[in-house]
């Protein structure tokens, strides 16, 4: 299977009532392309996956896969894993499966094929004759991802497809997006695990308030968004000197474990003037910059993004997580 299909979104606006939801909402996901769709609950990431799978209409904008309008046709070639799962407690897995490869298509030898090749794949093959309702949350999720995956999609949209799953399951999980990539499908992915995207994914987008507020590739983003730094290591002599320096400088000083951090760009003039100086008076060890994790990019996009939106969201620094209210 390759794919050389465009998912386009193209200025989605939707409101509820009086409260506006979208507002303008643009981005590609090329061919190939593994997508994070990352942001606080109540961001909008849900609304946008269900415009694009037909659920709720938008006020107005349009999405688009191959430069053609999303049909029914099309959607029935999608792989797409819903926030509210979707499956029949009281109905076998091995019979559920076959029945959504039916419905998308595929014939009855084909389906169960299918059925048993990704039930092998993640893990739950020897639970094939349990109804749903016998299995464990874990195990719940492994086969509504089979559910997104049987009948062999051109294109995955997926929410929040890690939730639930043991670290096993999540790197078998990561396995499939990359080879489905690989084939050149499209996909794109929400999730508050930003560790996970930042491993798994070539590009995010980043919603706050409704709003995509970065964009990119995780590389560019690194370099676009965010405090460039640079960290200086060394005895207590230099790491003084250059905290001394830095500030002489008017630039603040924040000190680590075993030097320091100053807010300056690697090859800038004051980032010379401050390893001269660490130099001068001690032992440098390090003296390199500082590439910031996905987690501190959200945070300054969306702390950007603050006056414009007026939307506030933050994320814990120990666990990476996106916090926040309803999606």
């Amino acid at each position: 299977m390759q794919n050389s299909k465009t998912l386009c979104i193209e200025g989605l606006h939707k409101s509820f009532g009086t409260r506006e939801v979208l507002r303008g909402v643009s981005m590609n996901v090329q061919p190939g392309q593994v997508m994070g769709f990352v942001g606080a609950n109540g961001a909008g990431k849900t609304t946008t996956m269900r415009i694009v799978m037909g659920i709720t209409d938008p006020n107005q904008g349009r999405v688009t896969f191959g430069g053609e309008p999303i049909d029914a046709t099309v959607r029935a070639s999608i792989g797409y894993m819903p926030e509210e799962r979707g499956l029949y407690p009281k109905m076998k897995v091995g019979e559920q499966l076959e029945y959504f490869a039916r419905l998308h298509g595929q014939n009855q030898s084909t389906a169960r094929e299918s059925t048993q090749r990704w039930v092998q794949r993640l893990g739950v093959s020897a639970r094939l004759k349990d109804n749903v309702e016998k299995l464990s949350l874990g195990n719940q999720q492994r086969v509504q991802l089979a559910a997104a995956l049987v009948h062999n999609p051109v294109l995955l949209i997926l929410d929040e497809p890690f939730s639930g799953l043991d670290p096993l399951a999540v790197d078998v999980m990561s396995g499939v997006l990359q080879e489905y990539a690989a084939q050149g499908v499209p996909v794109i992915f929400s999730s508050h695990q930003l560790s996970l995207v930042e491993s798994l994914c070539t590009h995010v987008s980043i919603l706050s308030g409704g709003s995509i507020v970065a964009s990119g590739e995780v590389e560019k983003l690194r370099r676009e968004v965010g405090t460039p730094m640079v960290r200086l290591c060394g005895d207590e002599a230099a790491v003084v000197a250059g905290a001394d320096a830095a500030r002489k400088l008017n630039q603040s000083v924040q000190f680590i474990s075993d030097g320091l951090l100053v807010p300056v760009l690697p090859d800038s003039s004051i980032a010379h003037a401050i390893l001269q100086t660490a130099v001068a008076a001690g032992s440098v060890t390090e003296f390199v910059p500082v590439i910031p994790s996905l987690a501190e990019i959200f945070r300054s996009a969306v702390e950007e993004s603050e006056p414009k939106s007026g939307v506030t969201e933050t994320v814990s620094t120990e666990t990476e997580d996106v916090k926040g209210g309803q999606r």
